[in-house]
């Protein structure tokens, strides 16, 4: 143990809902005293939180455990491959602890045991917004833990539980603070972002001496009190969608959806237990774009799934090329532990699901190449992430971070622009990705 404070060593994996986990258990390490260090050879001890949705997901998490335990020794394992203790001890018996995701009190434990706390409140000091892993101009806002769907192709219910809502003026109150503390954009996470509330039947709750339910709208209506950029990710494409769109169109919320629609064949579709009406999903997409030509849709699909035909998967790509969706991620399907589609009949041979996934992508690569090229000779509002050598790497308000596309300033240094700066950015070219430009009006 070190002669000072203790000191811990951090690994966090997974989505931005297992990132705010980690948040709030380095938050509560620093407020008992414990220093947070970057290296394995620092550190008493280390925690590794988890991920365990996908093979490739619980192959990486393996991975990370066992290169903790052998350049550090003390391992502490949290997160969703947790709930599966059985497979980490077979992998790493050595570990010191296991406990599933959002178990604070386990993890917290767990340091206890291995390095007891010498914390000083006169010198120790957290910001009351807590610790980041994110730049300081951004952060996840997590607003609910769980799910009430079963998708056969899904197991974070089994892992994280059914939907449990945060009351709005709880998540208010935090997206306060971190504005307090310099963020710029918050990105609004849950894994059902449009179930939002439904547990606590919607209640009401004050902030700032008015009255907000606990829903997605009023959730919406209190961060666009905030003046910050707010993107809302995992929504399912419910009707009740239709009335944050008017938010958008007025500049309250930034036009931005993230909507998982996973495939559009009807037949596929009730397989993955989703919902199927994809007439009135294109109809749906159609009309917010009426509403707010500015919107910005991106999802995410799977190819190849068990049973799906050549037919099916022609009706996925009928589906985005009509729906003209901006941003789009794709994966074949792969089994995953403990998932009711893995029974499913007829899966889809290994070079089939390539295959298709590479006429996918080929496809929407055209359609975003299409899109990004209208953007050229426009003016696009733009967050700076980073300054790299002359050029600064922004996002529009159609990019959210690490999966959508950039925005390369190329004049950001002599701009004299900064990570976390606002700039006005006129477009001087695209590609399929990305957009290139030189700064345009006055900045913030």
């Amino acid at each position: 143990m070190s002669a000072s404070q203790p000191k811990v060593g951090f690994v966090s994996l997974g989505c931005p809902k297992a990132l705010v986990d980690s948040e709030r258990i380095l938050t509560q390490l620093r407020v008992e005293g414990y220093d947070i260090v970057p290296s394995y050879d620092d550190a008493d001890v280390v925690v590794v939180n988890t991920c365990g949705f996908i093979d490739s997901a619980v192959a990486e998490s393996l991975d990370a455990i066992g290169e903790a335990l052998a350049e550090n020794g003390k391992v502490i394992v949290t997160g969703c491959l947790g709930k599966r203790p059985e497979q980490i001890l077979q992998a790493h018996p050595d570990v010191l602890s296991i406990s599933g995701p959002q178990d604070y009190a386990s993890v917290m434990s767990a340091v206890h045991a291995a390095l007891p706390p010498k914390h000083d409140p006169f010198v120790d000091l957290v910001p009351d917004y807590g610790l980041k892993l994110t730049p300081k101009h951004y952060a996840y806002l997590k607003i609910s833990e769980g799910c009430n769907h079963r998708c056969s192709f899904c197991i974070i219910p089994s892992m994280r539980g059914d939907l449990v809502s945060r009351p709005v003026d709880e998540v208010l109150r935090e997206a306060e603070k971190l504005a307090r503390g310099g963020v710029k954009e918050l990105l609004v996470v849950s894994q059902d972002t449009s179930a939002y509330g439904v547990d606590l039947r919607y209640a009401a709750r004050e902030w700032r001496g008015k009255s907000y339910q606990t829903r997605m709208k009023g959730l919406c209506e209190g961060l666009s009190e905030l003046g910050l950029w707010t993107r809302l990710h995992y929504v399912y494409p419910y009707p009740h969608v239709d009335d944050i769109i008017p938010l958008m169109a007025e500049g309250k919320l930034l036009p931005y959806l993230d909507i998982p629609f996973q495939h559009a064949s009807p037949r596929i579709l009730k397989l993955m237990k989703r919902p199927g009406a994809v007439e009135k999903t294109l109809e749906r997409v159609q009309r917010w774009r009426a509403i707010c030509p500015e919107l910005t849709i991106r999802s995410t699909f799977i190819v190849g799934f068990p049973g799906e035909t050549e037919e099916d998967f022609e009706q996925l790509l009928a589906f985005i090329d009509q729906a003209e969706l901006d941003r789009v991620g794709a994966f074949a399907y792969s089994p995953v532990d403990g998932a009711a589609a893995n029974a499913l009949p007829d899966p889809v041979p290994e070079e089939v699901k390539q295959e298709r996934l590479a006429r996918f992508m080929a496809l929407q690569a055209e359609i975003s190449a299409e899109k990004l090229e209208r953007k050229v000779g426009t003016v696009q509002r733009c967050l700076v992430d980073a300054i790299d050598g002359e050029l600064a790497i922004a996002r529009s308000m159609a990019d959210a971070p690490e999966i959508d596309g950039l925005v390369q300033i190329q004049d950001g240094e002599a701009a004299g622009l900064r990570a976390g700066d606002f700039c006005d950015v006129r477009i001087m070219g695209s590609d399929e990705h990305d957009l290139f430009g030189l700064v345009g009006d006055d900045e913030e």
